[in-house]
């Protein structure tokens, strides 16, 4: 019997904002960031949109197809939490009518805890084979302004059902791990944006890279060249590059750089105009591999490297199940993709400074959102969350 991911889809917002305006309001080349970082748009969440209503949206065709009272759990990562104690993913739970005998966690650690989720819930389905658990990621990653974290900013939701003989991926058992405390990315409660020491953040990643890896190969027998493409947490996509190259380089792969490249190239479609989604980013970069992939992926196995802040990595691997093609919500993806609106720099500060209210009063909020659920309002510091 197998475990894996029986099916995925993302969400994000309806806005975007072009980092071509963000570089001419800095007087900057545009190719800073369509070169320099891997990235061009940015999502930027309405004032009625969150995590919570981005997870639902992410999770709603995989609820629809299978029924309300299917999923026995719910698994939702994030390292934007709205609450110090009752998860995000119990509002989820209601709106989108899950049954009452379904448990909910929430997990955090920085934008590894979707990999943290997954594997818990392959856990969980060998144990049961016959449950379904749903995990869900969902984040905004949000920096100060003028800052060189801005660029990165983004948003966005990933779901998938994992259940036994999956129709997509097969998750492998064998992970590499590795964990070490440091201060490279983190957000104290008392703020709203992150703080990150950059330089130190891209080395401590490529370091649990290598670590993580050397881990895998004790517990595996796999090699770099047992798989067809890599998936990677993409902070943002030059990042995945860079990792890559490392990996390649470490194992002395024999590539040339074109062939390195074209490893991860069909990973990084979405996120170069979604931008950081924090711990949904490598799974929504697993969704633009399969959807965007011009030749058939079954069979090929694709290895896996998470990255959590602070820190902690894994790396692991998946094999792509034959028909897998046929599972996908690549059209729905597209349309929304497209769908979306282009915000100003005006608009953009707007939405960046739109008001948190702290102080328990009463605060109705602006409909904007196209999406089925919505962030209604909050008062005496409870969070209304209405489908519409």
């Amino acid at each position: 019997m197998s475990v894996g991911i029986d099916e995925i889809s993302f969400y994000t917002s309806n806005y975007y904002f072009d980092l071509r305006t963000l570089a001419e309001v800095q007087n900057t080349d545009t190719e800073k960031y369509y070169q320099g970082i891997g990235q061009e748009k940015m999502g930027m969440a309405a004032p009625d949109e969150d995590v919570v209503t981005m997870a639902a949206n992410a999770a709603l065709p995989l609820v629809e197809r299978v029924g309300t009272d299917a999923v026995s759990t719910l698994l939702f990562a994030t390292e934007t939490g709205i609450d110090q104690s009752k998860s995000a993913g119990i509002y989820v739970h209601r709106l989108l009518n899950l049954h009452e005998n379904c448990r909910v966690v929430e997990l955090k650690q920085a934008c590894y805890s979707a990999t943290a989720a997954l594997q818990m819930a392959c856990a969980l389905v060998a144990r049961q084979p016959e449950k379904k658990v749903l995990v869900i990621a969902s984040d905004i990653a949000r920096y100060d302004l003028d800052s060189p974290g801005e660029a990165t900013q983004g948003c966005g939701a990933v779901a998938m059902l994992v259940t036994a003989n999956p129709r997509l991926v097969e998750i492998e058992p064998e992970v590499g791990n590795y964990a070490e405390d440091v201060m490279d990315f983190w957000r104290p409660n008392y703020r709203t944006t992150a703080l990150v020491d950059g330089k130190y953040s891209t080395k401590i990643y490529l370091k649990s890279l290598k670590k993580a890896w050397e881990h895998f190969r004790e517990a595996s027998s796999l090699a770099f060249n047992d798989f067809g493409h890599f998936c990677y947490h993409l902070p943002f996509g030059r990042m995945a590059q860079k990792a890559h190259q490392h990996l390649a380089k470490v194992n002395q792969a024999g590539l040339d750089a074109d062939q390195v490249e074209a490893q991860i190239a069909d990973t990084l479609h979405y996120n170069r105009t979604i931008g950081n989604s924090y711990t949904a980013s490598m799974y929504i970069g697993l969704t633009s591999l399969l959807e965007n992939c011009k030749h058939n992926l079954a069979g090929s196995r694709i290895g896996f490297f998470s990255y959590g802040s602070g820190c902690v990595a894994e790396f692991f691997s998946g094999k792509v199940v034959d028909g897998y093609e046929k599972h996908l919500h690549r059209e729905a993806h597209s349309q929304m993709l497209q769908a979306r609106t282009e915000v100003d720099y005006a608009r953009y500060l707007e939405l960046y400074r739109y008001p948190d209210p702290r102080d328990g009063s009463d605060n109705e909020i602006e409909a904007v959102t196209t999406g089925r659920f919505r962030l209604a309002a909050i008062r005496n510091h409870k969070r209304e969350y209405i489908a519409v």
